[in-house]
């Protein structure tokens, strides 16, 4: 009586221990696939709709750097470097640990540039050092931009 006891309070604790998991995995890959489509937008020329894609990724996700980052190319696309520095300053307090597995990168106007992230479970690539160098980048071309 006992051994069932057990092992059904077992079943029990790793059922609701997974469940969270589970349902995180899913809401994560749902986050990857809004990000992608956001990017593929970007990539030709939608930025208005890209942009709204990525604004939904803060909404389920607030501080995704990679929402962050690809903002930011779509606000040097439009010559605000000031606020592109604003987002990519935002998305590097996250970024670090952020492994992604970069399959495309596209780069906007030779200043900024926007990140696909791979549908495979584990990344390769920490986000941190790819959005520092935005932050280079961006910086260089809001000093040059006319005032």
């Amino acid at each position: 009586m006992r051994s069932s006891a057990l092992r059904v309070t077992v079943i029990f604790v790793v059922l609701a221990l997974g469940w969270p998991v589970a349902a995180l995995a899913q809401g994560n890959g749902e986050i990857t696939r809004m990000l992608n489509s956001g990017y593929d937008l970007l990539e030709a020329g939608k930025l208005a709709e890209a942009q709204q894609i990525f604004d939904q990724v803060l909404q389920r996700d607030p501080g995704n750097p990679l929402a962050l980052n690809n903002l930011a190319a779509i606000l040097c696309k439009e010559g605000k470097f000031q606020q592109a520095l604003a987002h990519l300053h935002q998305a590097l307090g996250k970024a670090r640990g952020y492994l992604v597995t970069l399959n495309r990168v596209c780069t906007v106007d030779g200043v900024c540039a926007a990140y696909r992230k791979a549908e495979d479970r584990f990344g390769n690539e920490d986000l941190e050092g790819l959005i520092k160098s935005n932050i280079i980048m961006v910086g260089m071309a809001a000093a040059g931009a006319p005032r």
